[in-house]
C-alpha cells in the first residue's frame, strides 16, 4: 500500500519560481502574532517581487466547546485593527479576514480553497512550534506550505 502525499512542504525558498506562474499568485498568511506576521508579509512581498500577487491574511479566533459560537465586540475589534494595521504596511494588496470556528485547524479548513499557498511563518527552536503543526495540518490537508523560520 503506497502512501500518497496530498499537499507540498518548502522550508525557506528564496524565491517562489517566478518562470513557473503565468498568472495571479494568490497566497494565504496565517495571523500568528504581530511581529511574525509582519515579517512573513515583508517576505512574501520579496518572494512575489516581479510577480502578479494577492495575499490573504486569515485569523482563526478559536471559540472551544461550550463558548458560545460569538466573539466579543473588543477581540473582534481588535484582530480587525490588527489585520488592517499589517496589511496596510505590506507593498502587495493583502485581504483581510477574520474566521470564527471551533479550533484553529476546523477555522483554516473553512477558510482555505483546495491546494492553496499558504506560507506560515516560525521562530526557530529546538521543539516543534505550533506553526509547524499548522503547516504539517495544512499539508495533510492538501496545501502547498511555504515554512518561513524567522530570526528570533
Amino acid at each position: 500500500m503506497s502512501m500518497e502525499p496530498h499537499g507540498e512542504l518548502c522550508i525557506d525558498p528564496p524565491d517562489l519560481g517566478a518562470d513557473s506562474f503565468a498568472g495571479e499568485v494568490e497566497l494565504v498568511v496565517p495571523y500568528t502574532e504581530p511581529a511574525v506576521t509582519r515579517a512573513v508579509l515583508e517576505r512574501a512581498a520579496a518572494l512575489t517581487e516581479g510577480l502578479n500577487a494577492r495575499i490573504s491574511l486569515v485569523a482563526v479566533q478559536a471559540l472551544p466547546y461550550p463558548t458560545p459560537f460569538v466573539c466579543p465586540t473588543a477581540v473582534y475589534r481588535y484582530l480587525v485593527d490588527q489585520l488592517v494595521d499589517l496589511a496596510d504596511g505590506c507593498p502587495v494588496p493583502v485581504a483581510p479576514q477574520v474566521v470564527l470556528a471551533r479550533s484553529r485547524e476546523e477555522g483554516f479548513r473553512h477558510a482555505l480553497k483546495s491546494e492553496t499557498t499558504v506560507l506560515v511563518g516560525t521562530r526557530r527552536h529546538f521543539w516543534r512550534t505550533a506553526e509547524e503543526r499548522l503547516a504539517k495540518s495544512l499539508v495533510a490537508d492538501g496545501h502547498k506550505v511555504v515554512l518561513l523560520h524567522l530570526a528570533a
